[in-house]
């Protein structure tokens, strides 16, 4: 989709509908972004939106309507459950917003099609959840690949292993539902970092488990409560890449030993291994044959946390250029997870027919804390 610029001048007005626990991590930087002006929190909760606001000196809060039709708010950040995303998402597009969305993208093929294609017709854009390959981390990888400093890229390695976020998170059973699970809570972080590696999936093949049929929040006022596990809480996957290459990745909600952000690129000439896919910065180690200790590669470029993708969705917006997160993307990213699971239920390889579009890279000086609109 081509786009021309903005006709609006000046920081771009955001609303975010979701006042729950990810919306302090966004809010963090979009009220700080000087390109981006927060007019609304909104929530089903409209208490919880209010508290929200007032943490954050945001003059208004509601329901989500108030955020749809609000005459200053041109990007929607949809920070709702899973489930709602592609529900929420459509009624943004349906009111001339653009959208920013939590991920995952959508549960299914269907809904996220739909959306896309609904997007599309009306000249909307879209973009998704994780936006941290943009950060520092992820760039600097993309660079080194790019320069050749691991000659031809030919496998990856990924694991992700926790005992499972119900000791944790006050109200945790939604992870454990249908779009959720380490595989669609977690798996958008470490696969996109791999398509951005090796370009799209073209097969996938997996197993999976779910260790028990319940389990108990373990902290706040939900302690004690038990609930149902309606998903895989262990999958292992094999993917292979347009180009030939080919990835292992684990995806786990029961290890007592955790190992996170464990992701993992060799090449014909060495192995570089990437920050946590789940963050924005980390210095990177490239081994080469007969090292006895890595090379330590600092990070560079901007780091500052969720939010650079929708920082970077206005920009573009204001420009008439491409944003880099986009629903393309993300969309084909879904698509790889749900063949994932469709692998586990029939034990066989499923095909994913689906492309992830190329996004440009960041440049290292690129400054979200300067005005630039």
């Amino acid at each position: 989709m081509s786009f021309a610029p903005s006709t609006r001048k000046g920081p771009v007005g955001v609303a975010v509908i979701g006042a729950g626990n990810i919306s302090k991590q966004y809010l963090d930087n979009l009220t700080t972004f000087p390109d981006l002006k927060v007019h609304v929190i909104a929530d089903l909760f409209v208490e919880a939106a209010e508290a929200r606001a007032k943490e954050y000196g945001i003059a208004e809060f509601g329901t989500p309507e108030l955020a749809l039709n609000h005459p200053d708010v041109e990007i929607i950040v949809n920070l709702t459950i899973p489930a709602a995303h592609v529900e929420v998402a459509t009624a943004a597009v349906n009111a001339g917003k653009h959208v920013w969305t939590e991920k995952p993208f959508s549960l299914d093929r269907e809904s996220g099609l739909g959306l896309l294609k609904a997007a599309d017709a009306a000249g909307i854009r879209l973009g998704t959840a994780p936006d941290t390959f943009l950060g520092a981390g992820l760039q600097t990888a993309r660079r080194i690949i790019e320069r050749g400093d691991i000659g031809t890229p030919l496998t990856g390695m990924t694991t992700f292993q926790t005992p499972g976020p119900e000791s944790w998170h006050p109200n945790p059973a939604f992870l454990f539902q249908h779009g959720a699970g380490p595989l669609f809570d977690m798996g958008p972080y470490y696969l996109t970092a791999l398509v951005q590696a090796f370009g799209s999936v073209r097969k996938v093949a997996a197993v999976g488990s779910a260790a028990k049929a319940t389990r108990v929040i373990g902290s706040g006022p939900k302690a004690g409560e038990e609930f149902a596990v309606e998903v895989p809480t262990h999958v292992s996957a094999m993917a292979q890449f347009e180009g030939g290459q080919s990835s292992h990745s684990v995806f786990s909600f029961e290890s007592p030993r955790l190992r996170m952000g464990f992701v993992e690129i060799t090449g014909t000439e060495a192995t570089l291994s990437l920050p946590d896919p789940n963050y924005f910065d980390g210095d990177l180690k490239l081994w080469r044959p007969g090292a006895e200790e890595p090379e330590i590669i600092p990070a560079t470029g901007p780091a500052q946390g969720r939010g650079l993708g929708v920082l970077d969705m206005a920009r573009a917006l204001r420009a008439g250029t491409a944003h880099r997160a986009t629903g393309d993307l993300a969309y084909h990213v879904l698509d790889t997870m749900v063949s994932i699971s469709e692998s586990v239920e029939s034990g066989s390889f499923v095909d994913v027919t689906s492309n992830a579009p190329v996004s440009a890279a960041i440049p290292e000086d690129w400054a979200p804390e300067t005005a630039t609109l």
